[in-house]
Order: C-alpha cells, then structure tokens, then sequence
C-alpha cells in the first residue's frame, strides 16, 4: 500500500491492487499450495524421499525423448505443411492423405506400430538393400533388437505429432495476407527471398503459442512410451510400484514430477503469448 505525503492511500493504486488481485489465477495458488504439501511429504517422510529419488532418474529420459521428438516432429512438420501449398496436385495429395491418416491414429497405436511394425520392416529393407556388401563382408547386417527402444518411441512421436504440427504450419501461413506476398513478387523477389523474409518470420510468430501448447502435450503424451519399457517417470514409478506396493505414494510422486513440468511450461507459453501481442500492437 502506497500512501502520499498527506498520509491518505492512494486510491487509485488500491484499485489497482484489488484488480490484480482479482485477475490472479487461482487455480495456480492451488496447485502451488499442493505442491508444497507434496514436497514436504518428501522431504519429511522418508518412504516418499526414497521414490522421489527413483522416479528422479526417469525426468532426464522423459526431457530426452520429448525434446528430440518435438524438433524433429517441428522439422518433418514444417516440410509437410509446405509441400502441401505445391503447385503439383499430386503432392498435395500425399500429403493430406498422409495428415488425414496419422491424425486419426491414437498415439499409443501409433507407437506400437512402429516399434514392432515399421521398425522391423526398415531393419529388413536395410539389410535388402546392402545385401551385396554385407555378403563381402564390408558391412555387418542389422538386427532388429539393435533398434533401441527409445528411437523407436522418438520416431513413432514424431510421426504422430508431425501431422499436426504440419497443420499448424499451414495455418499460420494461410493467415498471413497474400497483399504483402504478391507485393514482394512484383518487386522481383524469387519465392525462396518470399518465404524467407516474408513468409516464414511472420508465421513464426502465429504459430509459437500453438507449438508451446503441442510441447507441453508430447511430455503428457510421452508417458506412453514406458509400454515399450522405455525407462522414464512413468516407466520407473510402474517398476517401483509394484515391487514395493506403494501405489498410492508413488503415483503421487509421478503426478507430481508430471505437473511440476508442465505447469512450469505452460506458465512459459501464456508469458510468450502475452509477449508476442505487445509485440503485434507495437
């Protein structure tokens, strides 16, 4: 409370506290209150501070697989968006077919697919296609269980999330006016100068929020991969479980390293929106 030379509040930063405090998510003061018993009960109780420290290990798994995943699923995503504007309908084709198709795919479909599908049928057109020097022995032949499992689940994420990435893309660029477009083209510019100076730092913009909110989802969606034994938060929290019966506990424990993630991520991404619409007005 600020009060002025006279001694009387200032009244107008009283309103101004009081709209703060009525626009205060408090949904967020709820969940940091639960977060502070939960870790308390870790710090204080010993049976909880024993799965934290077992879980712990799974996060740097969990990042791993979510952050190779998310950029290569970015990158495959931003090609299939800009195929999909081809003057060849042939392309354009694919790659609604290919969009249309692995969005009605369940994840978790999509991940035992590939890890017993697609994977095997790559090792075997691997080992297909360099017959020759293997039979010379310049090359040894692949095995299916050489495939990891954690590159299988990276690649089946990718897969799943590339369609709506992809989608993403292809909107943010159909948003931006096609005014500025066909100026730069009767200026001379080549399509590839159109897209890099035009195009692409415009769509960046409209499409970072969307993309920070796909992130946060593939670390939910991440857990999906300990079906495939993948040692993450959910993998390790299943494995201790069920050796020690402490359920209770250490789903609370998993829950909670879950939240702590995204929580702190979507926190992030609403910063970043807000950023980029005092960007937009200035």
């Amino acid at each position: 409370m600020v009060f002025p030379a006279g001694g009387r509040p200032d009244l107008s930063m009283t309103m101004k506290f009081k709209d703060k405090l009525q626009q205060a998510p408090w949904w967020l003061l709820v969940a940091f209150l639960l977060a502070l018993i939960l870790g308390w009960n870790i710090l204080a109780d010993q049976s909880y501070e024993l799965i934290f420290n077992a879980l712990s290990k799974g996060i740097w798994m969990t990042l791993k697989v979510t952050f190779i995943a998310f950029l290569s699923a970015v990158s495959l995503g931003l090609v299939i968006a800009l195929a999909g504007f081809s003057s060849i309908r042939l392309i354009r084709e694919v790659v609604r077919f290919y969009v249309e198709i692995i969005r009605g795919i369940p994840v978790l479909v999509l991940l035992f697919y590939v890890a017993f599908v697609v994977a095997p049928a790559l090792v075997d057109g691997y080992n297909w296609l360099l017959q020759k020097p293997i039979e010379l022995g310049w090359l040894d032949s692949a095995r299916t269980r050489d495939f990891n499992m954690v590159w299988r689940a990276v690649f089946a994420l990718t897969i799943s999330y590339s369609a709506f990435i992809a989608e993403i893309f292809r909107a943010g660029i159909q948003e931006i006016d096609k005014g500025q477009i066909e100026a730069a083209q009767s200026l001379g510019l080549k399509d590839r100068y159109v897209f890099r100076f035009i195009i692409f730092p415009q769509a960046v913009r409209k499409v970072l929020p969307p993309l920070g909110n796909d992130f946060v989802a593939m670390i939910k969606d991440s857990a999906l991969v300990s079906v495939l034994g993948v040692q993450d938060i959910t993998q390790l929290g299943k494995v201790y479980s069920s050796s020690t019966f402490k359920f209770f506990e250490t789903y609370n424990v998993v829950a909670f390293l879950y939240l702590i993630l995204t929580i702190s991520l979507s926190l992030m991404v609403r910063g970043l929106e807000r950023h980029l619409r005092r960007f937009e007005r200035h």
